[in-house]
């Protein structure tokens, strides 16, 4: 989390190069979830500068993060049983500087960030 904006209605501002690389939308509805504190919040992206590494939650949310938390970005589908035994989800691990370190077509029991 780079950070935290009480003053603004709401949303997770997300670098549009960090959106495309793991095929988020925006005004995608996107569930948060804070390691350091456990707190899951619900909200939509919006697109933040290419490039700029940034991930900034907004609103009354933002009483839930703080600069340099590590946080877990989710987002679900609906689809048919068919198409959910062939899905493979996308996985996108950031270095400390929100650069992308790995990217798994899913995740590996015991993952570490």
């Amino acid at each position: 989390m780079t950070e935290a904006n009480l003053n603004y209605v709401g949303s997770i501002t997300i670098d549009e190069d960090l959106m495309e690389l793991a095929d988020l939308l925006p005004n995608e509805k996107v569930q948060i979830v804070n390691n350091n504190n456990g707190a899951r919040l619900e909200t939509y992206v919006i697109t933040g500068p290419r490039g700029s590494g940034v991930i900034c939650l907004n609103g009354a949310a933002a009483r839930l993060v703080q600069p340099g938390d590590n946080v877990i970005i989710i987002a679900y589908s609906m689809m048919t049983d068919e198409q959910a035994r062939s899905y493979k989800p996308k996985v996108v691990i950031l270095d400390a500087a929100n650069k992308p370190a790995q990217v798994l077509g899913e995740e590996i029991h015991a993952t570490i960030m």
